[in-house]
């Protein structure tokens, strides 16, 4: 979320955001708004004043008098309810516009409308070369009996799986082995709900906008979280925190649910594009300065990275396009990781800068060494999501046999196997 006041004193800053990131949002219409509730305002200050002024000189008049005040406060009354009740009318419909408006992008960011225009800044690794005819994930999977799509379909719809034997232990090693990267660096791990209140997605962002992407249980008013960020942000929300505590590092593990809805017609075999997943996620609450988000960016980036490096996983880090970033972003990158069965790369991770829009919109604040109270940046990356990079992992490692190599990394939480 943007403030009114920022708007308004950047507003061609502000257009150009919008006009950049592909977004229906009117600066025109939060500066007419945001003049409403300031009129709005001052009038109700004038009508609480005035009341004050009627109250105490009531007690002292004589009754003839009294009469007139009387009048003059039923009035008074009046006009103050009717402007407090717009007064909060139009409070609500500005918070409303201000939640749809848009971070302004780094000005690094390609300008472009869809991951089309995307631009890849480095790689890492080559992808394998096959002395054989290699098979994608589901078949691998299928025939070694570590994965069942086709009854866990009949129970739960389409996209859904189920692992079994060594695809279990290769995931819980790959998850581990990432919360143990992540508490090397200093992270803090907890585990997060996946079922969040409305507050905490709109709190990241996610509402309004993206209802669609999301599961809801309306029965109880609650949703289903696609990421650990959204109850890392809620849990954070409306807290005043001690600058000297900054930054906060967060590992955050969860199951992730997304709908997954407009993705008819990409790659969804498999275990590619699923409605359930599980993931370690690097979250950040830092200080407001520009140059300490960038650090914290690029040192999340690197963890990633290093992830991928480690498991022997060939790569692309990608320059996110202001028309793919999303509408809080100030940077985003993607990396890329290498399907033989795709031939081509696929996203495995995501990393994003946010500034203080998010904080703006769940109210995380911090006091820095002078006593002031600002507004946090945030920023958060993937770490290990599965069983997409499980997939990336069996197909790249493959061997004629139907046997899969297990990474030097991965070997210690699978009692030192070279090979599943």
């Amino acid at each position: 979320m943007l403030d009114a006041k920022f708007i308004r004193d950047n507003a061609q800053a502000v257009r150009r955001a919008a006009e950049l990131k592909g977004v229906d949002f009117s600066v025109d219409s939060v500066i007419a708004l945001s003049d409403r509730v300031r009129q709005l305002q001052s009038l109700v200050d004038e009508g609480q004043r005035v009341r004050r002024a009627l109250s105490a000189e009531f007690k002292d008049s004589d009754p003839d008098v009294r009469e007139k005040l009387r009048r003059q406060s039923e009035e008074n009354a009046e006009s103050l309810g009717a402007n407090r009740t717009e007064l909060e009318e139009r409070t609500a419909e500005l918070r409303e516009l201000l939640l749809r408006a848009p971070n302004l992008p780094w000005s690094g960011a390609p300008v472009g409308s869809s991951e089309a225009d995307n631009v890849v800044i480095r790689e890492w690794g080559q992808p394998p070369e096959f002395s054989f005819e290699p098979v994608d994930h589901v078949e691998l999977m299928e025939r070694r009996g570590w994965a069942d799509f086709e009854r866990a379909r009949k129970a739960a719809g389409g996209r859904a799986y189920a692992l079994k034997s060594e695809a279990v232990l290769l995931e819980r090693a790959l998850l581990s082995y990432g919360i143990d990267v992540l508490l090397g660096q200093g992270f803090e791990l907890m585990t997060v709900p996946a079922l969040v209140q409305r507050s905490a997605l709109v709190g990241t962002g996610f509402l309004p906008g993206h209802a669609d992407e999301i599961y809801v249980l309306d029965r109880d008013d609650m949703y289903l979280a696609g990421t650990a960020e959204v109850a890392l942000v809620g849990m954070a929300a409306n807290e005043v925190i001690d600058g000297r505590q900054l930054p906060r590092r967060y590992a955050g593990f969860s199951p992730c649910f997304r709908r997954e809805v407009g993705s008819a017609g990409r790659d969804v075999r498999g275990l590619l594009r699923v409605h359930q997943f599980e993931k370690v996620e690097q979250f950040v609450i830092c200080r407001a300065d520009e140059a300490e988000s960038a650090g914290w960016h690029a040192a999340l980036l690197d963890t990633a990275e290093g992830i991928l490096q480690s498991l022997g996983l060939a790569y692309q880090v990608v320059e996110c396009c202001t028309g793919d970033m999303g509408l809080g972003k100030v940077r985003m990158n993607d990396i890329n990781t290498w399907f033989p069965s795709l031939r081509t790369y696929r996203e495995t991770h995501s990393c994003s800068t946010l500034h203080d829009w998010q904080a703006r919109r769940a109210g995380i604040r911090y006091r820095d060494e002078d006593g002031v109270i600002k507004f946090a940046h945030t920023l958060n990356n993937t770490a290990v999501a599965t069983p997409r990079l499980l997939a990336a992992l069996i197909e790249n490692l493959q061997q004629e046999d139907g046997s899969v190599a297990v990474p030097r990394a991965l070997s210690p939480y699978l009692g030192n196997r070279e090979l599943l």
